[in-house]
């Protein structure tokens, strides 16, 4: 069940409204279910409607005209609430609607049970699926209601309805979501040739430029840089930035003049002082002079890859912040990838929006390492072979499985759907971009007798998974990763091991692409000095045959170990 609460300064109007045929003549039988008393005049029960409306609005109006006259009235007296069952809902008979509606004012204050001074009300129901309640906001002692975060307690009494009723149960959101395009913003939309309203294309601009911007200065030139983009600044009177509002050139009212939207407008996490949170905690990566420059793609790719252990961790401020910051990865990445590919990381991106923002607190400075190496991306474009980019997008879809299942745990229903709905769109556009650098390993694929050494390698370090692996149509790209791996100074049978410790391969579509990614990643690590190698070999061969040999291989840089995450 849905509840959807206003208010308004007409009674009797939203009397007239509940009585009348509707806006599309949908009032098929409108009738009271309950009221304040049990015996309020009903319109629809009588040969006369118009002269009982009149009687029912001085009945619910009685302590507004008291408290009017003592100057205590609101301004905004009338308090309207919709309830409405899901479609799949059985029909609800009069006498359960009217448990419904009591049980709903005395939860949100109107009329708590057993207070004789509680407001006026009525229950009118007109459809089988929903019902609305009538109340004015005066009480018996002509004091206001008590009625604050109405929404909240009706929202969780109707939990409990849906569950004793045997309901369907609503996915109910934390008040974190971005506010949905109204009716009217999307006709002008339609009428302009526009697949977004300019609220979503604002959101959308403001999404990219918060992704790629690493101060606030930065950020508010960006937008200020962006074509049909208009941006006003707001100030203190000390000069410091208090906020901004953005709107686009083309979108105006009737006075032709441009609908602005301020951050919070746009979505929660977007009002100014947020953003200047988040880009306070950005932190480039720094070298030291002289000092091995990194691929910033494999630097954040190792950052993205950590995140299922941040997440692991048990610290919630933490968890958000990562999440947070994965978020913008996803936002920036149709920037820096192919055009083909763009809609579904587009379509990604918007849809992980949502999973981004709990009521949970982020400690953004938890996260500068990943934030830093994501904005670092930029400056070095991926190689067009596109391995660097599958590599990302393969370790993405883990941080989106693992952000699933961390709000999963934490009951965040609206941020799960989310993130499912995002990996649909991500796992696609890591096909996509997979097809190129996998069918160029394959093409290089070792010669046989190098194959078949490989494959006692395969059936040592993933026994329980080997025939699966050699029969991947991605077994000779994983043949010649391992091969790559071997004349850059790795041993094959050590780095394959690794591999496949990382993660369990349960779930995974293709276990031997995977396993190609993992090693190409492994690869990035520095390789093994000569003693290095040379224990890392005794380790290896004397496995096979004594369990207990003494000598250890040197620890490798292991990324973090995810366990029980669902994989492609």
């Amino acid at each position: 069940m849905i509840a959807k609460i206003s208010s308004g300064k007409d009674t009797a109007g939203l009397i007239r409204y509940l009585y009348g045929p509707g806006r599309a003549n949908e009032h098929t039988d409108p009738h009271l279910v309950a009221s304040f008393d049990g015996f309020a005049p009903d319109p629809g029960r009588t040969d006369d409607p118009a002269a009982t409306k009149k009687l029912l609005v001085e009945d619910l109006d009685l302590h507004v005209k008291q408290a009017r006259r003592l100057g205590r009235a609101p301004e905004r007296h009338v308090w309207h609430c919709s309830i409405r069952a899901a479609e799949t809902d059985r029909h609800l008979s009069d006498e359960e609607w009217a448990d419904i509606a009591r049980r709903i004012v005395a939860a949100t204050g109107i009329a708590p049970e057993g207070d004789p001074d509680g407001c006026r009300w009525v229950a009118v129901r007109h459809a089988d699926d929903h019902i609305h309640i009538a109340a004015t906001k005066v009480r018996g002692d002509l004091r206001p209601a008590r009625h604050w975060n109405d929404y909240l307690t009706a929202d969780k009494e109707l939990v409990a309805i849906e569950k004793e009723y045997g309901l369907q149960q609503v996915v109910r959101g934390d008040r974190t979501a971005a506010k949905r395009p109204t009716r009217a913003e999307k006709e002008k939309a339609q009428r302009a040739g526009h697949e977004m309203t300019a609220r979503e294309r604002l959101r959308f601009t403001v999404r990219t430029a918060v992704s790629v911007a690493t101060s606030t200065e930065e950020f508010l030139g960006i937008l200020a840089a962006t074509d049909s983009v208009l941006i006003e600044i707001q100030r203190f009177p000390s000069g410091d930035i208090r906020g901004y509002k953005i709107a686009i050139e083309s979108d105006t009212n009737a006075a032709g003049e441009p609908i602005w939207y301020s951050g919070s407008k746009l979505a929660p996490d977007l009002s100014f002082p947020q953003i200047r949170d988040r880009l306070t905690a950005t932190d480039q990566p720094t070298q030291t002079a002289g000092q091995h420059q990194p691929n910033t793609w494999h630097q954040a790719i190792a950052a993205t890859e950590h995140i299922p252990d941040r997440l692991d961790q048990g610290n919630d401020a933490v968890a958000q912040a990562h999440i947070a910051a994965f978020g913008e990865a996803l936002d920036a990445l149709p920037l820096l990838a192919p055009k083909e590919i763009r809609p579904h990381l587009h379509e990604a991106a918007a849809a992980f929006a949502r999973a981004t923002r709990s009521r949970i607190r982020a400690e953004h400075e938890h996260a500068r390492a990943l934030r830093g190496a994501i904005r670092a991306m930029r400056s070095q474009p991926a190689p067009r072979d596109g391995a660097l980019l599958a590599m990302f997008l393969d370790v993405a879809i883990l941080a989106v499985i693992a952000a699933g299942r961390w709000h999963r745990l934490r009951q965040h229903d609206q941020q799960v759907i989310a993130a499912r709905q995002a990996l649909v769109h991500l796992q696609a556009a890591y096909d996509q971009a997979a097809a190129v650098p996998l069918a160029a390993l394959v093409h290089r694929k070792p010669p046989a007798p190098t194959v078949e050494r490989l494959v006692a390698f395969v059936y040592e370090a993933v026994p329980a998974h080997a025939q699966q692996v050699l029969d991947d149509h991605a077994w000779a790209a994983l043949a010649t990763a391992l091969v790559d791996a071997e004349a850059a100074g790795h041993e094959p049978a050590t780095l394959l091991k690794q591999a496949v410790d990382q993660r369990p391969l349960d779930d995974a579509r293709s276990p031997a692409r995977a396993l190609t990614w993992r090693v190409q990643r492994l690869t990035q690590h520095p390789t093994p000095g000569g003693r290095a190698r040379a224990a890392q070999y005794r380790t290896v061969t004397g496995a096979r045959t004594d369990l207990t040999a003494q000598v250890q291989p040197l620890p490798a840089p292991q990324p973090a170990t995810t366990r029980g995450h669902s994989r492609r």
